[in-house]
Parts: C-alpha cells; sequence; structure tokens
C-alpha cells in the first residue's frame, strides 16, 4: 500500500472510531401505571448531532430512577410501588441495550426515587419511607436482601408535604468516603461515612445540617473540584451553596431559581453541572416548566444568566451528555423528551426541534455505547 491510500486509509480508520465515540447509550425509566410504558428504554444518542435510535426496552414497573454499574454491565431500578416498592437489578449488554432480569428485593421503605451503586453495593432512598436502604451485590451482578435500613426521623412546617420524613437522595461524595443524603420532610442533609465492605454497618452518621424550615431540600450535587456542594429545595425554590470537606457542609451563599417576576406554582426539580464545570443548570415544574441556568464563579458562587422555557410539563429530570453538547429533558406530564443544544461557552440552551415521545419519562441516565 503506497504512502497516499495508507494515509486515507488511517484517516478512515480514525474517522470510524471517532464517529463511534460520539454515540452513547440513553437510557430511560418511566411511570407505567399512567400511560402506556413498558418501563426502560435504551436509545442510541449521537452526541454530534443530537439524532437518536431506539434500540432495546424491559418491561418492569415504574423504574422512576435508574443507575449503572461502574463496569458497564448491570443496570440497577427502583420500582416505586407504595407499600410494594421494589429494587431490581439487571445484566446489560451495552452494544443491543438489550436488559435481563436478573432479582429484585423489597426496597425497606415506599416509594423509593433514587438508586446508586458502586462496586460493592446499591443504596436506594425510600420517599414515602423515610429511610435509606443498603443491598450487596452478588457475584452475578443480583442484589442481596437489604443489609442496612437507616431510618429518618422529624417533620417540618409544611403540613402536607412535611408530615414526616422524605429522603429524597442519597449521592455519594467524590472520594466515595461518604454519603449524603437530603431529607424534604425534616429539611436536613445528612452525611454519612461509607464503609461498603461492612457486612451490616455500611453507613454511620458523620454529621447533619438543617435548612431553612418549609424549604424541602430535594436533590444535591457536588462542583467539579468536589469542593463545593449545591442543594435545590423543591418547596421554596431556593439554592443554596457549601462549601465541602471531608463530610462536612458549611453554608456559604444561597439564591433562587425563580425569575423575580414570576408569581405563578412552582415545584423545583432536579440539577446538574455541566461537564466542563462552568454551569448549574436547575428545573422548576409546576406552572414554571423551566430551567435556571447558573455560571459557576470563582470559590463555587453562582451567577444566573437566565430561565429557559422547558417546552413541555413537569421537568422531572434531565441530563446533560458527556460531552456537554446536548441537554435533554423528561417531562413527566407530556410525555416527551425535549432535546436542547447548549452553547459551551455561555450555557445557554436553544431547542434542537426533536423529540423523544414516551410515556411519563422521569429519569435519563447516559452510559457507554
Amino acid at each position: 500500500m503506497n504512502k497516499k491510500y495508507s494515509t486515507l486509509f488511517l484517516l478512515l480508520i480514525f474517522t470510524m472510531v471517532q464517529a463511534q465515540n460520539d454515540k452513547f447509550n440513553l437510557l430511560i425509566g418511566t411511570y407505567t401505571n399512567g400511560c402506556e410504558s413498558k418501563g426502560i428504554y435504551v436509545y442510541e444518542f449521537d452526541t454530534n448531532t443530537g439524532n437518536f435510535s431506539f434500540k432495546n426496552a424491559s418491561e418492569v414497573i415504574n423504574p422512576s430512577y435508574l443507575a449503572v454499574s461502574p463496569d458497564n454491565k448491570f443496570v440497577y431500578s427502583v420500582n416505586e410501588n407504595g407499600a410494594q416498592s421494589k429494587v431490581s437489578s439487571f445484566s446489560f449488554d451495552s452494544v443491543s441495550g438489550k436488559l435481563d432480569f436478573l432479582n429484585s428485593q423489597d426496597s425497606k421503605g415506599a416509594d423509593p426515587c433514587y438508586i446508586i451503586n458502586d462496586d460493592k453495593n446499591v443504596i436506594v432512598a425510600n420517599y414515602s419511607g423515610g429511610n435509606i436502604s443498603v443491598f450487596g451485590k452478588n457475584g452475578d451482578g443480583s442484589i442481596s436482601e437489604a443489609k442496612q435500613v437507616v431510618q429518618h426521623y422529624g417533620k417540618g412546617i409544611n403540613a402536607k408535604r412535611q408530615e414526616k420524613p422524605h429522603v429524597h437522595m442519597v449521592h455519594f461524595s467524590p472520594d466515595r468516603k461518604f454519603v449524603l443524603s437530603n431529607d424534604l420532610g425534616n429539611d436536613k442533609v445528612y452525611s454519612y461515612q461509607y464503609d461498603p465492605n461492612s457486612a451490616k454497618e455500611n453507613l454511620k452518621v458523620k454529621d447533619s445540617v438543617s435548612l431553612s424550615p418549609g424549604s424541602g431540600p430535594r436533590h444535591l450535587t457536588f462542583s467539579k473540584d468536589g469542593k463545593h456542594v449545591y442543594l435545590l429545595q423543591e418547596l421554596n425554590g431556593a439554592l443554596t451553596v457549601f462549601s465541602y470537606s471531608k463530610g462536612k457542609l458549611k453554608k456559604m451563599t444561597e439564591t433562587s431559581i425563580l425569575a423575580k417576576d414570576f408569581k405563578g406554582t412552582f415545584s423545583s426539580a432536579d440539577l446538574h453541572v455541566s461537564p466542563d464545570g462552568k454551569f448549574l443548570y436547575a428545573s422548576n415544574r409546576g406552572e414554571a416548566n423551566d430551567i435556571s441556568i447558573f455560571k459557576i464563579l470563582k470559590k463555587g458562587k453562582l451567577e444566573l444568566k437566565g430561565q429557559t422555557s422547558t417546552l413541555g410539563k413537569g421537568p422531572r429530570n434531565f441530563a446533560i451528555d458527556p460531552t456537554g453538547n446536548f441537554l435533554l429533558v423528561a417531562h413527566q406530564y407530556s410525555n416527551n423528551i425535549v432535546i436542547f443544544k447548549r452553547d459551551m461557552a455561555t450555557g445557554m440552551i436553544t431547542d434542537t426541534g426533536k423529540r423523544i415521545d414516551l410515556c411519563s419519562p422521569v429519569c435519563l441516565v447516559f452510559t457507554a455505547n
């Protein structure tokens, strides 16, 4: 092969590899009891174009939150179903998108709403149960019965929403030595020291911080450098910035995701930092149905850049693709996923016109193809 054709061949190979690197699996969790849905859907998503194609689906009841194993071989799902709630495990073929059911266990708390995992354990936040459950992993990727259940106590001033504890999230610290958990019902964020190898006491309370009464802490996320935590509060729209070190949170500043002239109903939902660590996004439901965009400044401070309509109803969850090119919003009530193009320089998002139509999508997870 002469030099000219050799160069063309190498260029072709590079182009094919690059094209493959632009594609990721998009896993979608849905509610199955309000409209026609199988449960978990797997699509291929092109982060260069924003195009997508269906790969597979798996039937399971109300998989409202999903987590993929670190080795990309297994998927774990909550089954949010009142007193009959469970946690399920699946083997995952990332090429075909096929999910094969392995087993399920009692969640040990009603209405699990968040799930995380590492090599050893699966950890679940049970909203109505007001507790955290820890499940061990078996060698085949299935899960054991719950080996620890951590019960929260207390209530808040909002009699309708805070009549008891409501654990809304569990989140690993960047070094995986702690698990943070916010409780919408008692207005607290807990920090648990995490021992992945313990047989029955993986989580031990390290610290807790109290929020404004009636605020309802819902979701949190870390800054890219791990030095700050951003906490979104569902009931008052507040967004709090904490400094973070070794399981300890210290409040720095607080702002709001609401526009100054907004007068309608709202319900703060989800928040994520862009892959480059430069912007923070937060979704809001109710009559707001928008995404608030913040620029992350030095020392973790935030500068509001504005709000953008999500073009749907109930933006309960959204995700930014691993390259940062697109932001996808799952609308629980208008039954679609709206795909936005993201400007990496300004952080602003614009509608691509592309939609994935599905019954009640409420969780989006990107993983390797």
